[in-house]
């Protein structure tokens, strides 16, 4: 499958990434157990049914609110988890990545960053995706997976397309119903105030 993406598309196997070096990316990851393979297959099997356009602009759509509804352990609503997180998107911001905007969800993330000195998306989010995993796992005292091993990536095309997406990333706890106003989620770029602890 690699060998047939144009330049700058990648894929580990499932989904197709692109990583145009230093372009603005959205990036959702979540949990491994937010979404079961079962419920994508069923969203996809309906809109096939449907005759739907753009199915998997369509299943995104799906996908978000299922994630919304808070499937699965979710175990970044626990404070102490959310803070690795939070703390590990904050630690190489300006140094590898500029971070723009990001809410910590039950079980997933929004991110919205523009890679910096060269570093490639998937090597950022490996990083990421590995210390918070095994810094969140000692805290719970469990061991196997902790995030999807795959991530949903997006380059932002132009201004109107980067300003949708950083309303739709801060507004996530609002829509989801978490909080009345997006500078009241702590675990959120858009929230003012000093963390507790």
């Amino acid at each position: 499958m690699n060998n047939k993406l144009p330049k700058d598309w990648y894929s580990r196997g499932y989904l197709p990434h692109y990583d145009p070096g230093s372009a603005t990316q959205f990036i959702t990851c979540r949990l491994f157990d937010s979404l079961p393979q079962k419920i994508l297959e069923k969203f996809r099997a309906e809109l096939e049914t449907k005759n739907v356009g753009n199915i998997d602009r369509e299943v995104m759509i799906l996908i978000e609110k299922f994630l919304d509804s808070g499937y699965g352990e979710c175990f970044l609503k626990e404070r102490r988890i959310a803070e690795i997180v939070r703390n590990s998107l904050q630690k190489f911001d300006g140094e590898r990545y500029k971070l723009i905007s990001w809410v910590i969800m039950p079980n997933h993330i929004h991110l919205l960053f523009k890679p910096l000195n060269g570093w490639e998306l998937s090597k950022i989010l490996q990083s990421f995706k590995s210390f918070t995993a095994q810094e969140a796992n000692k805290l719970l005292n469990r061991s196997g997976k902790f995030w999807m091993r795959e991530y949903f990536d997006r380059r932002i095309r132009d201004y109107e397309h980067f300003e949708k997406t950083l309303r739709y990333i801060e507004n996530n706890p609002v829509k989801a119903g978490f909080c009345e106003k997006p500078s009241d989620w702590e675990f959120g770029s858009a929230f003012v105030g000093t963390p507790s602890s």
